[in-house]
């Protein structure tokens, strides 16, 4: 088994939570790279103490022959904003074809989003996918892409299935600073939810405890709904609760975007994180969460 200090770790999609994904690494002496579109996300990246690659998994010849050799990568990048598919995954997969020996192995963080409706039901990651939306099923896609490479290259792959993030500059307060309606409590939907330090944690432990081709569900303890969630939020940091309609109101009046949301719901068995990954969650409630930030 790797030391801390050996682990070689490259960042693919180094926003908000592979930047802090890289910190925490950092701290333990890994050594770190990112692929970088720009000269300014290079810029910002080396600032952080992180060795930067240009490449645009928009343009599939820079991501060729990328230096993953003996390293593990994290994948945060979403596929794009259209379609069905994800070809910055193809053009990943087909990149590490010229990779020799391959990657150590490769954590992908996924969505929730591709068990589609439940109706409520809890959820393990055994669940049939049944993606609703368009989002969704790219994910699928990449999702599928990067095991069926795993299985037939001997890399492990590992997959973080992860509810909603929140955490410091990631809480609705604009929504909530307008007033903006959410459902009765009655016909919310359930949802999960993770806090961002929390998923860092569980990030580094799929490295170093994740298993081959395994799917792990990212969410805390207690899922709640989303007008729970508002609601709390709302308290927490001294703002009215949001009005509440209907939810035929709310196709007159939500975004198409916002109601594929609200026709979703589930909730998510997180045991294998416990009983794998060995993780004791910092935030295993909402309450928890948001009481520290």
């Amino acid at each position: 088994m790797n030391t801390l200090s050996s682990y070689n770790i490259f960042i693919i999609g180094c926003g908000d939570v592979g930047r802090q994904v890289a910190e925490r690494w950092k701290k333990r002496g890994a050594a770190l790279s990112a692929l970088a579109r720009s000269a300014e996300s290079a810029s910002r990246l080396s600032e952080l103490g992180i060795c930067t690659v240009k490449g645009d998994l928009d343009r599939p010849e820079t991501v060729q022959n990328l230096p993953l050799s003996g390293a593990w990568v994290y994948y945060f990048a979403p596929p794009p904003d259209s379609g069905f598919t994800d070809p910055r995954m193809e053009a990943f997969i087909t990149g590490l074809e010229g990779v020799t020996p391959p990657p150590c192995g490769i954590v992908y963080i996924g969505t929730s989003g591709v068990y589609g409706d439940c109706q409520g039901a809890w959820v393990d990651e055994d669940a049939t996918l049944a993606p609703a939306t368009d989002r969704a099923k790219r994910r699928v896609d990449a999702e599928q892409q990067l095991r069926a490479w795993g299985r037939a290259h001997s890399v492990p792959v590992i997959i973080l299935r992860v509810g909603g993030i929140y955490g410091p500059g990631r809480l609705p307060l604009k929504r909530l600073q307008q007033a903006a309606p959410v459902l009765h409590f009655e016909e919310s939907p359930f949802s999960n939810r993770i806090h961002i330090d929390d998923l860092v944690t569980i990030s580094l432990a799929a490295v170093e405890r994740g298993r081959a081709d395994r799917v792990y569900n990212v969410c805390d303890d207690n899922p709640s709904t989303m007008t729970d969630y508002f609601c709390a939020v709302a308290d927490a940091v001294g703002l009215p609760s949001p009005p509440m309609i209907t939810m035929q109101q709310a196709e007159q009046v939500m975004s198409a975007a916002m109601l594929s949301y609200l026709t979703e719901s589930r909730r998510m068995v997180n045991r294998r994180l416990h009983d794998e990954l060995k993780v004791t969650l910092a935030y295993p409630d909402l309450a928890a969460g948001l009481k520290d930030i």
